[in-house]
């Protein structure tokens, strides 16, 4: 399978700094799912990788990626939640190979279907944004439905961003 990847940490402005490979097709066990990408965003969590991080399991290359969406192709002996065919979208692990490829296998736990009013490129746009997001809003910040004041406005500085443009949505929805 084709993919795009890198060899060595460092800045983006070199010659080689991201090379085109070709990779064995990823084979589904457990519980991972095999999904043939149709679409990828770029993260932050992308460059942050690739200035910093080496390849790793004595790989001699990386591959980035962390959203997408995408149809699944197979799936692992333990996977319930997903059938070939299914459409999908989802933010990747960072211990495992990227979406920057024809083929990720992804852990099923950690994939949705991809929601039909919108399409693949919009989908692979939201998992990372809307992640963060929702554990701002309901894990950290503990943002609730039925404030006991009666009050219900919050303030989001910086709601331009990904981040932020996803968060005033969220909470929009919530109230």
């Amino acid at each position: 399978m084709r993919a795009i990847a890198y060899r060595q940490p460092g800045p983006i402005d070199r010659a080689n700094a991201l090379i085109d490979v070709e990779l064995p097709r990823p084979i589904p066990t457990g519980r991972d799912i095999l999904v043939a990408v149709r679409a990828i965003s770029v993260n932050p969590v992308d460059a942050k990788v690739r200035a910093g991080a080496a390849p790793f399991d004595g790989r001699d290359e990386r591959v980035l990626g962390w959203d997408a969406a995408g149809v699944v192709e197979a799936v692992g002996p333990e996977a319930t939640r997903f059938k070939v065919g299914d459409e999908v979208f989802y933010a990747g692990d960072l211990m495992r190979d990227g979406s920057n490829a024809e083929y990720q296998l992804v852990d099923e736990r950690i994939v949705g279907h991809r929601p039909r009013s919108i399409g693949f490129a919009e989908a692979a746009a939201l998992p990372l944004t809307a992640i963060t997001a929702w554990e701002t809003l309901f894990d950290r910040l503990k943002v609730d439905d039925q404030p006991a004041s009666g009050a219900r406005a919050i303030l989001i500085i910086g709601g331009a961003g990904g981040v932020g443009s996803a968060t005033i949505q969220i909470a929009r929805a919530r109230t």
